[in-house]
């Protein structure tokens, strides 16, 4: 009975997770197709989070500080390569990381790819996204050596020394790199929604586990009712035989006690 309690606790639990599942995905979907914004402003940082604000489309200007560009391994519909992670600095002294998008290794070098007149000032539209703190599936940044598998936004503005650094970064929409690379436009959205499918796993087993259950139950009440005409019979028997043995007026008293 605990069993079949739990099994169908998970099933209501991937229920309920399934409707905030839906939520979340219509509540991205308005956001990405919702008319750009302005960045939040540093003194609403605190209160930024992935709930409120991860995919908001935001729009930023300000001059590129290409010196303190910073490549992060990533996989794509392109292959393997590198995000083009640039701070871009604006006039009222902020900084906020820019995911240019993406280049294959061949185009790392700068010198390979279209860059952007450092002293000019640029308007970039694209979506807030959150740091990635904890580096990639069992691998670990490196920012001494280089080496990032995660845009972990606080430690490359670490080593690059950016002051009043955002702890968001913005990945830059496709419209905002014409000349070619780096690749803009190509943030995945994608949330796996198979908790109708666990649901009804969870309550199969549970409606599986109650039918042996009932079995089992139903199962024992047949023994148990054969043992207890197994009991008549015996007791029938025995009345028989002392009845065999006394033929006197108690005949009817022992017949009567079995």
């Amino acid at each position: 009975m605990l069993g079949v309690m739990v099994l169908t606790a998970l099933g209501v639990w991937q229920i309920e997770r399934r409707t905030w599942k839906l939520a979340l995905i219509d509540r991205v979907e308005q956001r990405i197709h919702a008319a750009p914004v302005a960045m939040p402003a540093p003194a609403s940082w605190p209160d930024v989070t992935a709930a409120s604000d991860e995919y908001r489309r935001v729009t930023i200007s300000g001059r590129f500080l290409d010196a303190d560009e910073t490549l992060v391994q990533a996989v794509t519909v392109h292959g393997p390569g590198f995000w083009v992670l640039t701070p871009l600095r604006t006039a009222d002294g902020t900084t906020v990381l820019v995911n240019r998008g993406f280049v294959p290794p061949e185009r790392r070098d700068p010198a390979t790819r279209h860059t952007a007149d450092p002293d000019a000032t640029v308007s970039i539209t694209g979506l807030l996204r959150m740091s990635e703190p904890k580096g990639g599936f069992l691998r670990s940044n490196d920012p001494a050596a280089g080496r990032w598998y995660s845009r972990d936004v606080a430690a490359i503005s670490a080593v690059h020394g950016l002051s009043q650094a955002a702890p968001f970064f913005i990945d830059a929409g496709a419209a905002e790199t014409p000349a070619g690379y780096p690749l803009g436009g190509l943030t995945v959205i994608r949330f796996p929604n198979n908790h109708l499918i666990y649901a009804l796993t969870w309550f199969a087993l549970a409606i599986m586990l109650a039918v042996a259950l009932l079995r089992s139950v139903r199962g024992r009440g047949r023994l148990g009712g054969f043992d207890t005409r197994r009991a008549a019979v015996r007791r029938l028997i025995g009345a028989a035989r002392n009845l065999s043995r006394n033929t006197g007026p108690d005949a009817e008293a022992h017949i009567g006690s079995a």
